[in-house]
């Protein structure tokens, strides 16, 4: 049996790793091979150099050196003797004069000794003389060597272009799933939403069920508000200059009256005044409904909660932080993907769908910057603020 882990970008990534090791071993014994020919080569252009100069340059040594001359018209070599003063003439290194081109010759000598060690030669004479092959890589050599590494970091490129677009091509998808169930359900909540708020009408008219008309008058409201937020998912929201404040404020004062009465909710206000930010209130109203929530499930019904607000230059930042079981650090990397969760029950969806609307429809970013098991957990929203 497979194992779930092995999917066909597992297969790709399998598939061209292979390809690239093998393509870059193959290159490497070419280039090994080429390598030691052309070493070869200069070993022969040194015993030609010797022949040449033992027979005084005779015409057999004359030929010899221009046969090899000819055989060889790839390798770059320069002679030199024991001091790396350049004697003659460069070989396939273009026209160059000893006197005029000095420096370049200098620097090719020195860039040829860091990739090896001269061949040397010892002429037998009265003192005896010493001469230095210097040779570099040949266009050939480096085209085995590098070309293979280049041709498999553009087909690697095409791969991730190609890997990331069907990646985003299935995100645009789910987002699309996504989208389309929350307002079927908005859809669905419709019918019901409006019956039942025409029965709280019918209550009002008895003045013995006002309390009771009221309580239900609030949870209704509650439903159209969920109802609205679900349609506004898929959709670009309006978005309004509003003082982030009295939003919280609402929103902490309604979770209040719905947790434990061991459960503190603390609110901190330090922005500066007339501070506003661009929000849909009805979405934003959700993500932090949602933190709050997400808070409340992990005290387990004693604890505390504080949401902070504050500014710092042209960035707000609200902090949702509780006291509560916290999270595993293998799963911080989770906890926004879409149907994952740690809870028994619920969709998984909440930190998707709050992550969305904070860095889709409000330009921010919805961060975890701290959870630890039994010492609690720390959401931080960021969004641009203005000062009206």
């Amino acid at each position: 049996m497979i194992p779930a882990w092995f999917n066909w970008r597992t297969g790709v990534a399998v598939l061209f790793m292979a390809i690239a090791l093998g393509t870059i071993f193959y290159s490497q014994y070419l280039a090994k091979k080429i390598e030691d020919d052309e070493k070869a080569y200069v070993e022969l252009w040194k015993e030609a150099v010797n022949y040449n100069i033992q027979s005084k340059g005779d015409d057999r040594g004359l030929e010899l050196t221009s046969r090899i001359t000819n055989q060889n018209n790839r390798i770059p070599i320069i002679q030199t003797d024991e001091k790396g003063r350049p004697i003659g003439i460069p070989l396939n290194m273009g026209e160059l004069d000893l006197q005029t081109d000095s420096l370049f010759i200098q620097q090719k000598i020195a860039e040829f000794k860091k990739q090896r060690n001269p061949i040397r030669l010892v002429i037998e004479s009265d003192p005896p003389q010493v001469i230095l092959f210097y040779y570099g890589d040949s266009d050939l050599l480096n085209q085995v060597r590098y070309y293979p590494l280049i041709q498999l970091g553009i087909v690697g490129l095409f791969i991730f272009i190609t890997l990331n677009a069907l990646s985003t091509r299935h995100r645009s998808q789910q987002n699309q799933v996504w989208a389309g169930m929350a307002k079927e359900t908005a859809h669905q909540l419709g019918t019901p939403v409006s019956s039942l708020e025409a029965w709280v009408e019918m209550l009002r008219e008895d003045p013995t069920q006002q309390k009771l008309a009221n309580e239900l008058g609030k949870d209704v409201a509650r439903l159209r508000l969920v109802s609205d937020r679900f349609g506004k998912i898929g959709s670009k929201p309006q978005l309004e200059e509003l003082n982030p404040a009295p939003l919280l404020e609402l929103m902490i004062e309604y979770m209040r009256g719905r947790s434990s009465d061991k459960v503190q909710l603390q609110f901190e206000d330090r922005l500066p005044a007339a501070t506003t930010i661009k929000v849909s209130a009805t979405l934003f109203d959700w993500v932090i409904e949602n933190l709050i929530r997400n808070a409340l499930d992990a005290l387990d019904g004693s604890g505390s909660i504080e949401i902070s607000l504050d500014r710092l230059g042209d960035k707000l930042f609200i902090d949702v932080a509780d006291t509560g079981k916290g999270i595993a650090s293998a799963l911080h990397k989770k906890i926004f993907e879409p149907g994952f969760s740690t809870k028994k029950r619920g969709w998984g969806l909440g930190l998707s769908l709050a992550k969305r609307i904070v860095e889709q429809y409000h330009g921010g970013q919805l961060q975890l910057l701290y959870s630890e098991l039994g010492k609690g957990t720390r959401f931080r929203i960021v969004l641009n603020a203005k000062t009206t």
